[in-house]
Formats: structure tokens, C-alpha cells, sequence
């Protein structure tokens, strides 16, 4: 038995949640998030909150228990407030700015990279060099600031590159302070 999968998910005012079939739905003010219910997890509406569980006679493993209760949590927080990830890009010369549905970056390349923004996301680029995005869908924000990220992750040495706000990159000693030691 999973502890946190036996909590009930309140659903704040202005969120109704429908659970139809294998179908859970999540109506907020940020939008409109739909979940596929899994053969092995149950979820039933008591009111404004919502309980999860695991079907008896279903072999899975029981952490799964707290695995969907955290998915239909984050639906609820997605559409109730929203996430939020923020980018840092250290760098001389290093950009971003926002044309259309593309983020345009300069990171150092000889060719400027976009990356085409997905749908239910909003992107902002503040003073050039931070970006803000944020949406509904915690696994879509989280998955598209890796993909930003990735075109020029942290280097170890200078640490120039993509970070995530508050990322410690730890750095590397150069090859002048490794040749003195004796």
C-alpha cells in the first residue's frame, strides 16, 4: 500500500474533474487536460476530491500506486496554476528570442536553431537571455526546456551554455592548474 497514493487530490475552486470510462478530464482556468486511465488503476470522484487506487487481482507493481496519484495531481495543479520552467543562457553573444510559434537561439553556432514550440505552451524571452515557459502540462513544459537545454547544455570547463535557473554547474579544472601541481 502506497501512503501518499491513499491521499485524496483536492480540486480547488474552478476545477472540475470528469472521469468517464478510462477517461479522466481536468477543466481549470489555465485549460483542459485529459488523462488515459490505465487497466489497473481506479479513480473515483467523491465531491471536489479525487481517490486513487489499484484494482485487487491486477499483477503491477504497487509503486504505480503513487505514480498515478502524482500524474492526476499535476493534471489538477497544471490546470488550476500552471508550471513554470526557467532557462539561463551564459554566454558572450548567446540569444533568444521568439518569432511566431519558433524559438529562435544563438548559442555559438555558425546557424542561428529553432525549435518550433508546442501546442499549449507559452514562451517568453526576457532581456535576451532568460527564457520563460510555462502551460498547463507539467511533462510537455518539462520536456521542452530539455529539448532547449540540449542544443548547448552546460560546458564544464567555462560553464557558457544553456541552465536551468539556479543549475550548479560544478567546473572543471583547466589544463594550466593540473600542469603545477608537483
Amino acid at each position: 500500500m502506497s501512503r501518499l497514493g491513499n491521499k485524496p487530490i483536492l480540486c480547488p475552486s474552478g476545477v472540475e474533474a470528469k472521469v468517464q470510462g478510462d477517461q479522466l478530464s481536468v477543466k481549470g482556468p489555465k485549460g483542459l487536460l485529459n488523462f488515459v486511465i490505465p487497466p489497473a488503476v481506479i479513480i473515483t470522484q467523491q465531491g471536489s476530491e479525487l481517490l486513487v487506487s489499484m484494482r485487487e487481482g491486477v499483477d503491477v507493481p504497487h509503486s504505480f500506486h503513487g505514480l498515478y496519484r502524482a500524474l492526476v495531481q499535476n493534471l489538477v495543479e497544471g490546470v488550476a496554476k500552471g508550471f513554470e520552467k526557467r532557462l539561463s543562457l551564459i554566454g558572450v553573444g548567446y540569444r533568444a528570442a521568439v518569432q511566431g510559434k519558433d524559438l529562435d537561439l544563438q548559442l555559438g553556432y555558425s546557424h542561428p536553431t529553432k525549435i518550433a514550440i508546442p501546442a499549449g505552451i507559452q514562451v517568453a524571452v526576457d532581456k535576451g537571455t532568460t527564457i520563460v515557459i510555462t502551460g498547463a502540462d507539467k511533462q510537455v513544459v518539462g520536456h521542452f526546456a530539455a529539448q532547449v537545454r540540449a542544443v548547448r547544455p552546460p560546458e564544464p570547463y567555462k560553464g557558457k551554455g544553456v541552465r536551468y535557473e539556479g543549475e550548479v554547474v560544478r567546473k572543471k579544472a583547466g589544463k594550466a592548474a593540473k600542469g603545477k601541481a608537483a
